[in-house]
C-alpha cells in the first residue's frame, strides 16, 4: 500500500480492493483491475473518526450518525474538504466523498499501518458478485491480486450509504445497516434516493452485483434447468438449490447471499430462480442487490 500497490482485505461487510486514497496512480490500478467505470466513485475507509474529519465536513447530524454507528457498516457521503489530499479520481469529480470506519479489526490495522485512508470498492470484477471470502477474491481475479485473508465476512452485504442534506438523512444505498435502525436511532424518518438518481455514491448503478447466470425473482418454485435460491421453506426440486436461511432469518440471509449466489453460479446454469424475500429490515438491502443483479446487463459496466 505504501508503495502505491493494491491489495484485497476483509471488512465486516465484504472484501474490499484497497489503494492509498491520496495516490491517483494507485487508485487508477483499482479501477483498472476491476474494469470499473470512472464515473462510479469509491468509498474511502478510515481507521478512526479523527482521520475521517480531515477528509470531510461533518454537520451535527452527521456527527450523531458517526457516534451511533461507527465503526460499522455505514458509509456517509459528506462535503469534501479542499485540503483533504484525496485524489480526484476517487470522487469521480464530485464535491462530496463517501467515507466509513470498518468494524473489522484487520481492516483498521491495515489502514493504520499504511498511514493513509484507503479507497476500496468491493474486491470483484466490476458489476459481478461481491466476495465475502478470500477464496472468492482469488477466483474472481484469477490469483492476480494479493489478498489478506480475514475469514468470512460477518455481515455479507455492503455498507449502507447515507447522506445528510438540510438536516435530513437520505439513504443512497441499502446495506448491512437497516434503514429502520437508523430511523430509530435518530427518532426521524430516513428518506430513500429514487432509482435512476444521479450516481452520487457506489452501488447506485441499475445493473450491478450480477452473477454470470440470469436471475428470476420472486419464484415460488424453480423451473426445469434452473438453480434455486430458497428462503425459509424449500420446495421439492431435483435441481441444485441453496437456502439463504431455512428459518427465515433476514440477518442470516444477508450473510449468506453472495456466497450462495457464487456457489450456484459456479454450476454453469443459465438461470437462478430466487424465492420471494420480505422487503423489511435487511430484506430491503437483499432485494436491492437481487433487483440490480436481475436488471438488463450494461456491457460497459458488467464485464
Amino acid at each position: 500500500m505504501r508503495a502505491g500497490q493494491i491489495c484485497a482485505f476483509p471488512t465486516e461487510t465484504v472484501y474490499g480492493l484497497g489503494a492509498d486514497a491520496t495516490n491517483a496512480d494507485a487508485v487508477l490500478r483499482v479501477y483498472e483491475a476491476k474494469g470499473r467505470p470512472r464515473f462510479n466513485p469509491l468509498i474511502v475507509h478510515c481507521t478512526d473518526l479523527a482521520m475521517a474529519r480531515k477528509l470531510v465536513v461533518f454537520s451535527p447530524l452527521a456527527e450523531k450518525l458517526a457516534a451511533e454507528f461507527w465503526p460499522g457498516p455505514m458509509t456517509l457521503v459528506l462535503p469534501l474538504r479542499a485540503e483533504s489530499g484525496i485524489a480526484d479520481i476517487v470522487t469521480a469529480g464530485l464535491s462530496t466523498l463517501a467515507v466509513r470506519i470498518p468494524a473489522h479489526p484487520m481492516a483498521r490495522e491495515l489502514i493504520a499501518d499504511a498511514g493513509t485512508p484507503l479507497a476500496a470498492p468491493s474486491a470483484n470484477p466490476s458489476g459481478r458478485l461481491s466476495p465475502t471470502r478470500a477464496a472468492e477474491v482469488i477466483s474472481g481475479f484469477e490469483g492476480k491480486i494479493p489478498v489478506l485473508d480475514g475469514g468470512p465476512c460477518h455481515a455479507g452485504l455492503e455498507s449502507t450509504i447515507l447522506t445528510v442534506a438540510e438536516d435530513k438523512v437520505v439513504q443512497l444505498r441499502a446495506g448491512a445497516l437497516a434503514r429502520e435502525d437508523v430511523a430509530a436511532a435518530l427518532g426521524t424518518d430516513v428518506a430513500m434516493a429514487g432509482k435512476g438518481s444521479v450516481i452520487a455514491a457506489p452501488g447506485m448503478l441499475l445493473s450491478h452485483y450480477a452473477p454470470k447466470a440470469g436471475i428470476r425473482l420472486n419464484a415460488e418454485v424453480p423451473r426445469a434447468g434452473e438453480a434455486y435460491l430458497a428462503f425459509g421453506a424449500t420446495p421439492e426440486t431435483d435441481g441444485p438449490m441453496r437456502n439463504l436461511s431455512p428459518t427465515g432469518d433476514l440477518r442470516e440471509a444477508a450473510r449468506n447471499l453472495f456466497t450462495c449466489l457464487h456457489e450456484l453460479d459456479a454450476l454453469g446454469l443459465k438461470e437462478i430462480a430466487v424465492a420471494p424475500i420480505p422487503d423489511q429490515g435487511l430484506g430491503e438491502a437483499i432485494n436491492d442487490r437481487l433487483s440490480r443483479a436481475a436488471a438488463p446487463r450494461d456491457p460497459e459496466v458488467v464485464a
